[in-house]
């Protein structure tokens, strides 16, 4: 079993996490269990259900703080859905937010998705990649380390097929 995450309620109502590890040690997730937690942010945000403020304390790592109404709002949704107080509904949840990240900051990963009236569709290559790929120090993907990953995917796989694995 592995060690469990500590959560604490401060004064000011932000809960507080202790987790036992750094977030590059934290496990991967299924391609379908990011695409559920992808849908049930999605409704959260669009019912409005914020929750509260977070600070993860990572062992030996970083504070990250999740504080903006956004990033508290999908935080509160996948802990409603996989529990934050679990090492793999943490690993859900920063694998999520560091896929927001990364989709706003990576200017070449704009074929990988669609934004339509209901949404973003992603392209399951960049699902998979980001529910595999390990977070950084700072709980993010590399950048160039997911797009080497992604051309092996994508922009290697020959006509007719689904993208390999690579």
């Amino acid at each position: 079993m592995p060690p469990a995450v500590r959560v604490a309620v401060a004064p000011d109502g932000v809960l507080h996490y202790a987790i036992p590890c750094r977030p590059e040690d934290l496990p991967g997730v299924s391609p379908q269990a990011l695409s559920t937690a992808w849908e049930a942010a999605r409704a959260a945000a669009a019912a409005e259900h914020w929750g509260p403020h977070r600070t993860l304390l990572f062992q030996d790592g970083p504070v990250l703080a999740l504080a903006d109404a956004d990033a508290a709002c999908w935080a509160e949704a996948v802990d409603r859905l996989a529990g934050l107080d679990t090492l793999p509904g943490l690993a859900l949840c920063l694998r999520l937010l560091a896929l927001v990240d990364l989709l706003g900051r990576a200017r070449w990963m704009a074929g990988l998705f669609a934004i339509g009236r209901d949404g973003i569709e992603i392209h399951p290559a960049l699902l998979s990649a980001a529910a595999t790929q390990g977070l950084d120090a700072a709980g993010r993907f590399d950048e160039s380390g997911m797009k080497r990953l992604l051309s092996g995917r994508i922009a290697g796989a020959p006509a007719g097929r689904g993208a390999e694995a690579g």
